[in-house]
């Protein structure tokens, strides 16, 4: 059996998430449709983590093991003549064995875009937040880099009972290693890279990020929210369109 490492990059907007899911489009389940029909083998790739509904990729991982023979570099031509112009694989690798783009991951960046000026461009919407209303932009990168370092996330965690967040809170601890709003044109962007990341927990950030912008909170209030360890403490939760996951260290 070989082991095959993807990256793929793509438009969410369109895709229920990355999970497959019975009469639901997702991405690992496209994927999937594309590997058995270059392979004609009943595979289920894995990747570095579960994108939401909407939530779009620069560069996830995943892999699959084959049988099949096809190298490296023509099964990336063949699954890029397959897939959806959506969805592309940019590179194509045979790694180790031992190899799983989510155990072995080290490190995952996210980026979230939030669309600043009055009017925004048509061909933006679907990748933006559109904020265009006041926010106190200094104090947000304040309450950003609160949450350097280890914490428990609990807070900022979506409650879902099948990931056990709430019998077992010591789950929910991550290391954040850069946490950074920055102007790009007329756009706010928001970057954060950690060890790992809970359902919903950069959207809930950068929700929460926001109401510190309008004055509702202040940076201080981000440790205090932390402590908590409560979901209602937080703001809300940004929309998928402005999240991106930019990249996965291994």
């Amino acid at each position: 059996m070989r082991n095959i490492k993807l990256v793929l990059s793509y438009d969410g907007t369109d895709f229920s998430g990355w999970q497959i899911q019975p009469d639901a489009v997702t991405i690992q389940g496209i994927l999937a449709s594309a590997i058995g029909r270059v392979t004609a083998e009943n595979v289920l790739p894995q990747g570095s983590g579960r994108t939401d509904s909407g939530v779009h990729a620069l560069a996830q991982v995943a892999s699959f093991t084959t049988e099949s023979p096809i190298p490296a570099g023509n099964l990336l031509k063949a699954l890029n003549a397959i897939l959806p112009a959506s969805v592309r694989v940019l590179e194509a690798a045979e790694v180790d064995p031992e190899f799983h783009p989510r155990k072995s991951a080290r490190a995952k960046t996210y980026r979230y875009r939030l669309y600043r000026a009055d009017l925004c461009p048509p061909f933006l919407a679907r990748y933006v937040w559109h904020h265009p209303y006041p926010l106190q932009e200094p104090a947000m990168q304040q309450a950003a880099l609160k949450i350097l370092g280890e914490h428990d996330f609990t807070s900022f965690a979506a409650v879902d009972p099948e990931r056990g967040s709430d019998d077992h809170p010591a789950c929910n601890v991550r290391t954040i290693l850069a946490s950074n709003w920055h102007h790009d044109g007329d756009e706010f962007v928001y970057e954060i890279r950690g060890s790992g990341f809970l359902h919903h927990m950069v959207r809930n950030l950068v929700g929460t990020f926001v109401l510190v912008g309008k004055g509702t909170l202040n940076p201080s209030d981000i440790l205090k929210i932390l402590d908590a360890r409560n979901r209602s403490s937080a703001g809300p939760t940004a929309p998928a369109s402005g999240l991106y996951l930019v990249g996965v260290d291994y």
